[in-house]
């Protein structure tokens, strides 16, 4: 029989709760038993209790990672402030880790968490959904068929709600990151962006405590342009209050031949448009679906929820642990990257013009605003 993977849940209702239902996804699977969960909330804990069918509860984490014997832990609270903490005492108590997004708040936060996941051979897989979606790998296929000639750019926008902006940019935006790095095929080498606060450029005195535990944070609109070590080129934008229904909150990935999008999401259908103009009015012709199963077909999959895309990269996380010759498709590898790309945007604005990724400053650029 494969193992059962015996599994710790941490949440923290009224901050960040359990994510988009974390909890109930990696217990609903047969590789998995929920031995124990942590909440320092007395109700939200029962509830977890009730919900995962945990034997123990605790009301701190770190009393759960003592106690209890886990082989994987679900960190589950959206908020960002606690993640550091979390995953290192994940990773001294010896336990792979599933976990919402985003990673950490700052770069130097992310580059401790990889150094104590490395050092025990600890695998981490994160919940950007999207990039466990068989859509996502059907299309990655199209364009790997020249269905759309060589990819040129990519170009993304958060939901530009009242979040427009900087919180955009850390919280949905890393979605969207995950995703412009699939279709770019490599990783960000320099960023040249701009950051603005009710029409001005970003200063010190913008600087705020942003919301969720992101920390200091700014801007209304920001405009970051990146270069790909493939190539490709890269744009994302978001203005607070500029949200469209339907919303932009995809990526487009624009080629020689034509065009596809792909909306963040887990199954979500792509679409392409065979088109070197990248305008259906100049040559009628048309943006045609595309699903699992290729350009034109019906949707052969039936599991489509957020739920399911949590459970299949989980099963892609355990398939990881049993076969340690490779990383989860969003690694803490992935979600360093992701992180880079935003502390870009904010060390470009600050340095005013191109800087190059990796970073050198690991800290986040706008406690350096002079």
């Amino acid at each position: 029989m494969s193992k059962i993977y015996r599994v710790g849940v941490i949440g923290d209702t009224g901050r960040g709760n359990y994510g988009h239902g974390v909890d109930t996804a990696i217990a609903s699977m047969p590789q998995t038993n929920v031995v124990a969960v942590a909440d320092p909330h007395d109700q939200g804990r029962d509830e977890a209790q009730k919900r995962t069918g945990a034997a123990q509860a605790y009301a701190n984490y770190r009393d759960m990672l003592q106690k209890e014997q886990l082989d994987i832990v679900a960190i589950c609270p959206r908020w960002i402030d606690q993640h550091h903490d979390m995953i290192l005492a994940c990773a001294h108590a010896g336990c792979h880790i599933y976990m919402e997004k985003p990673f950490c708040r700052n770069l130097v936060e992310s580059d401790e968490a990889i150094r104590e996941l490395e050092m025990r051979h600890l695998k981490l897989g994160i919940a950007h959904i999207s990039q466990y979606s068989p859509v996502l790998a059907t299309m990655l296929k199209l364009i790997e068929n020249d269905e759309i000639g060589e990819v040129l750019e990519v170009r993304g926008r958060g939901k530009e709600d009242r979040r427009g902006g900087g919180e955009d940019l850390w919280v949905l935006g890393s979605h969207v990151f995950g995703l412009m790095r699939s279709f770019a095929d490599g990783n960000a080498v320099s960023c040249t962006a701009i950051a603005k606060q009710e029409g001005h450029l970003v200063t010190k005195a913008d600087v705020k405590e942003g919301a969720e535990g992101i920390g200091p944070l700014a801007a209304d609109h920001v405009e970051a342009r990146y270069e790909f070590d493939s190539g490709v080129t890269g744009h994302f934008a978001s203005r607070k209050d500029m949200g469209g229904n339907p919303s932009r909150f995809a990526v487009q990935v624009f080629g020689s031949k034509g065009v596809m999008e792909l909306a963040s999401g887990y199954m979500v259908p792509g679409h392409i448009l065979k088109d070197s103009s990248w305008s259906p009015g100049r040559t009628g012709k048309q943006w045609q679906p595309v699903t699992s199963a290729g350009i034109d077909q019906p949707e052969p999959i039936t599991k489509r929820s957020y739920h399911d895309g949590h459970v299949a990269a989980i099963e892609d996380l355990i398939a990881c642990i049993e076969n340690d010759d490779r990383q989860p498709k969003c690694s803490q590898y992935d979600a360093l990257a992701i992180t880079e790309m935003i502390a870009a945007v904010f060390e470009s604005h600050r340095q005013g013009g191109p800087v190059g990724l990796p970073l050198d400053l690991r800290e986040n650029p706008l406690t350096k605003l002079s």
